[in-house]
């Protein structure tokens, strides 16, 4: 039997990495919705707060499909479990000063900051089902088609509506919904495309 391409105690560590970050993020959007004043950004995450609760079924399931405990504790897990109440936190402190549209954009940046996190668990995911073998790598495969849209989706759309927020906090013209959610980006690269357009569409 060949070896496989990759540690599998880092894999396993990965997974349950990523189960937390999914039940951690459950968490965070219940707060951003909390938080959110624009209507369209409510539904936006509100979508994303589904796709979250579907994403958690599908880690858990991939785990079960490789032997691993899903609810299995481990140190690197508790960090990822931290950062997460933090961010609620952090969003309950902007709540708590009293001025909504900046509480809004504290949401923003406590998503993107747990968005960032997730949508690398799910890139590594991919490379490591790249070299897979076997049933391992048609778990990973079928867990990561599932949802890397999704998570480009949130990653990249939120950071468009944290800078066009925060823009418009400024006093400044803003676009809104954001170049990213007009042109429903899924890559970096279309990001990126979609924020060098935002002058024309002022």
């Amino acid at each position: 039997m060949t070896k496989p391409r990759y540690d599998e105690a880092a894999l396993k560590d990965l997974l349950l990495q990523m189960m937390e970050t999914e039940l951690g993020g459950e968490q965070v959007y219940r707060a951003a919705l909390d938080c959110a004043v624009n209507e369209d950004l409510k539904k936006e995450w509100q979508e994303y707060l589904d796709e979250t609760l579907t994403h958690q079924k599908i880690v858990r399931a991939t785990c079960e499909r490789l032997g691993i405990n899903a609810d299995e504790a481990a140190p690197s897990r508790q960090v990822v479990k931290h950062i997460g109440l933090s961010l609620v936190k952090a969003m309950q402190l902007a709540q708590a000063g009293g001025d909504p549209r900046a509480a809004e954009v504290v949401a923003c940046e406590c998503v993107v900051h747990a968005e960032t996190k997730d949508h690398a668990n799910w890139e590594l995911l991919g490379k490591v089902a790249d070299v897979a073998k076997g049933d391992a790598a048609k778990a990973l495969k079928e867990a990561h088609t599932q949802v890397e849209k999704d998570e480009d989706h949130h990653l990249y759309h939120t950071q468009g509506w944290c800078r066009e927020l925060s823009i418009a906090r400024m006093g400044m013209p803003a676009v809104l919904p954001p170049p990213e959610e007009v042109k429903n980006v899924e890559t970096a690269i279309g990001a990126s495309r979609a924020e060098q357009q935002r002058e024309r569409m002022l």
